[in-house]
């Protein structure tokens, strides 16, 4: 098997919250695909968050492109010169209040789109976490925090009231990594 090869590459637009490309490419059989759009993305940041008593701390926001309001895990994408370490703990200070005394837990790095997108979601698990903190939130974040028991967490899931992927598949993780830890001792 061999990559697809670029021959031309040209931006149809670039903004400040993404940029759409439009590649001219060669197959490895010759066959010539003149139109193929790539969305390049920054990477970003998520964390499921639990406090000391078991709740997860959960955020509710409007999203446009789906218009409708979700709930999910506090998420964001790193500024100037951030680790993803560093990201996250100022996303989820800044959106929740939040903040924990021991270093998040990356639990996974993954390819958000591979097929047409060029960003990864990096996923943390706070623990011990409490509210220190006020929300500080950008100008353009209208969002309310919500405390839900990590025993609700999976019906909810399932009830389709959580139907945010990002935010199923952190829970996941972060159950994974609890499974993990419960077979090592």
């Amino acid at each position: 098997m061999e990559k697809w090869r670029k021959v031309a590459s040209d931006y149809v637009f670039k903004s400040p919250f993404g940029n759409l490309r439009k590649d001219k490419l060669v197959l490895p059989d010759g066959q010539l695909i003149d139109s193929y759009y790539v969305n390049e993305y920054e990477d970003w940041v998520n964390a499921v968050v639990l406090t000391k008593d078991q709740h997860l701390v959960l955020v509710r926001q409007y999203r446009h492109a789906a218009q409708d309001f979700f709930l999910e895990v506090p998420a964001g994408k790193a500024e100037a010169n951030e680790s993803p370490r560093e990201a996250i703990i100022r996303e989820v200070r800044e959106e929740t209040g939040y903040i924990s005394d021991s270093s998040p837990i990356k639990l996974g790095e993954f390819y958000v789109n591979p097929a047409t997108q060029t960003n990864k979601v990096i996923t943390f698990l706070f623990l011990d976490a409490y509210q220190a903190f006020e929300q500080d939130l950008d100008p353009t974040e209208f969002i309310d925090i919500h405390l839900i028991d990590i025993e609700e967490m999976e019906k909810m899931i399932a009830s389709g009231e959580i139907n945010q992927l990002f935010t199923a598949s952190a829970y996941y993780m972060a159950k994974s990594y609890f499974m993990t830890r419960l077979k090592e001792n």
